[in-house]
């Protein structure tokens, strides 16, 4: 059932039609409460707000895919001005971005020019830059990207996806660049030539990465919503000493409000994933299609008060 559930949604993701509707009539569905809004400006009071219930964030300006010179550009001009509006608002935020939207399907040299310029001024700021990650296709390039940019960038980022068989040695071989990762299932519909197809490998294999990264010194966020995995991460850093300065839990915005508050209460850091434009629908499509229970916690989100 949980793989039908998964390919369903899947399948609803890329549904052209449903995607028009989506933007069209978002608000009656509860977009809002999923994202921050279409621009960054609507999502400022949301995360004065988090930050104020002593919870940090990272944003990210959704679309991908970007085929176009100009609009590659400009979705970097738009991650620079959320980032210098981050810094004058003074908020606790992080940036999180896909690298296909700055033009990674049209020429390395354009997507790494438009990074070069987004972590110049995330530096200037000290705000930290998180490359996200997208399906298996990209990955080794977005890997490659992050070891030539994190050479030069220590405010940097990127995720790694415990669903795909490539993602251990992914790990080892990161590790020379003292990297901040954030491990995470994965979210794309993949092959079983390249990804694990039981859940529990899902798992284990996460389980794993998150020993490995925190053993070796590394920050580690964990982005997940699973009682298990959070658990596991908490009784692992107590086994082995490992500072809570070390590692922190990342939750989708709208989903699992309550563990989120739980989790700063005990005195862990909390990151709030916090997505905003008008491209939700994929986006929220996908982040049901990861594990089913995110159905019913969006459900809980998307009509509470």
């Amino acid at each position: 059932m949980e793989a039908i559930s998964k390919n369903f949604f899947l399948y609803l993701s890329n549904n052209k039609v449903l995607d028009r509707l989506a933007k069209r009539y978002g608000s009656r569905f509860g977009a809002d409460k999923i994202v921050g809004g279409e621009k960054f400006s609507q999502a400022i009071p949301l995360i004065e707000q988090l930050n104020e219930e002593g919870l940090e964030v990272t944003v990210d300006h959704l679309g991908e895919f970007v085929n176009s010179e100009v609009e590659a550009k400009e979705r970097k001009q738009e991650c620079i001005e959320t980032i210098q509006s981050i810094a004058h608002n003074q908020l606790n935020s992080e940036v999180s971005l896909k690298l296909t939207s700055l033009g990674m399907d049209i020429s390395e040299e354009l997507v790494k020019e438009n990074m070069e310029d987004i972590l110049e001024v995330a530096k200037k700021n000290g705000v930290t830059v998180t490359i996200d990650m997208e399906d298996s296709s990209r990955c080794q390039a977005t890997l490659d990207m992050y070891k030539t940019l994190k050479a030069k960038y220590d405010n940097l980022g990127t995720v790694l996806q415990s669903y795909l068989y490539c993602t251990e040695e992914d790990l080892n071989e990161l590790q020379p660049y003292d990297p901040y990762l954030r491990l995470v299932k994965g979210a794309y519909k993949e092959s079983g030539k390249v990804a694990f197809t039981e859940k529990e490998s899902v798992d284990e294999n996460l389980k794993k990465l998150i020993k490995t990264n925190l053993l070796n010194g590394h920050y580690t966020a964990v982005g997940s919503h699973d009682d298990a995995i959070i658990d596991y991460t908490k009784k692992l850093a107590e086994e082995h000493g490992i500072s809570r300065d070390q590692f922190e839990f990342q939750m989708l915005y709208g989903m699992r409000n309550q563990l989120q508050k739980d989790l700063k209460d005990e005195g862990y850091t909390v990151r709030v994933y916090l997505p905003y434009g008008e491209d939700w629908y994929g986006y929220f499509m996908r982040r049901l299609a990861e594990r089913p229970a995110n159905i019913a916690f969006a459900i809980k989100g998307i009509f509470s008060k």
